[in-house]
């Protein structure tokens, strides 16, 4: 072949592919962005929560599995177990973590960098968990369902049901002993006001709550509340099944205890504020800073009746409190 010839030939190759029909791109995966879930509980007891954060992350363009990974790490009701675990996440540079209850103390302690979405039960600028609740102005932010502010009510609630109980018990985590003092310092300013005596136990185990449980009967308590902490949570069956079992009238925090049993409840619905968390999540994974996003509040709460354990009790509820209920379980 002449050279001529073959610089022609040489050239016609270099622009044939220009002239064919251009290949379809393959595919890309979407990144994998690394997520980490900090709980004080177990996975079993964060299985409502756990739907929710999923739901959140799913509203803001995240699911698990596709673009989006989470380490879960649980101290399994073992509270000093936590700030390990959450150096744990920390150490495998998580881009955010997500947590609850006393989670977020740990979160807090282990990182000023990596953001922290949190679902907690109390106002969390009193806590200092965040500077403020419009601007937290740190890596924290979140969510609060608003149960610990809610602690007169319930006891206005428990004795408009049992306008005779003159004492009343209070049910606390002493694993805890911020929140349980706190709890127990609350009913008694409540109560006082209502002219009840408050006699407080500790139930920071199962069997510790069985005990306790006994004791509220042989001490004839009239009526008990139990107090905000995710380890009751846990235990939700076996303080209904205990509560009917010694004719206790108890009230409770949220409704997941009335749907298994449990007399009455009075507070929002956390699993809205586990579904801020994921969204939240999904906001900071697209670029929000934690210190610009406010902590939501909790604005609706519900009265929560199960109709069924009140005549097992003997229990004549009020029809001022039948109307006032969002819901009566039969």
């Amino acid at each position: 072949m002449r050279r001529r010839e073959f610089l022609g030939a040489l050239g016609a190759a270099a622009v044939a592919p220009a002239l064919l029909p251009a290949r379809p791109a393959q595919a890309q995966k979407p990144a994998v962005r690394a997520i980490g879930f900090l709980s004080p509980t177990s996975l079993e007891a964060n299985a409502e929560n756990l739907r929710a954060i999923r739901q959140g992350l799913r509203e803001s363009g995240f699911a698990e599995g596709e673009n989006l990974e989470i380490t879960y790490r649980f101290a399994e009701n073992k509270v000093d177990r936590l700030p390990a675990l959450a150096s744990e996440l920390v150490r495998r540079r998580v881009a955010v973590i997500m947590t609850h209850s006393t989670g977020a103390s740990a979160a807090k302690g282990a990182t000023k960098t990596i953001p922290v979405v949190f679902a907690v039960a109390e106002d969390p600028a009193r806590t200092g968990l965040v500077t403020s609740l419009a601007r937290p102005g740190g890596n924290l932010t979140g969510a609060n369902f608003v149960s610990a502010e809610l602690v007169a009510k319930r006891v206005e609630l428990l004795r408009d049901l049992l306008p005779g109980a003159k004492r009343i018990g209070v049910l606390v985590n002493p694993a805890v002993a911020r929140r349980a003092e706190a709890t127990v310092n609350d009913v008694e300013i409540a109560a006082r006001t209502l002219g009840l005596q408050v006699q407080a136990f500790n139930g920071g185990t199962s069997r510790d709550i069985v005990a306790a449980f006994a004791s509220i009967a042989n001490e004839r308590i009239d009526a008990l509340l139990v107090g905000n902490d995710s380890f009751f949570q846990t235990r939700r069956v076996q303080l209904a099944q205990l509560a009917a079992r010694h004719a206790i009238p108890t009230g409770f925090t949220g409704r997941q205890y009335v749907e298994v049993g449990g007399l009455m409840s009075y507070g929002s619905d956390a699993r809205e504020a586990f579904r801020q968390v994921g969204t939240y999540t999904g906001r900071i994974l697209n670029g929000a800073k934690p210190s610009e996003l406010p902590v939501v509040q909790a604005s609706k709460f519900e009265l929560v009746i199960n109709a069924e354990t009140a005549r097992m009790l003997g229990i004549t509820v009020p029809s001022s409190m039948l109307t006032a209920a969002d819901e009566i379980i039969e």
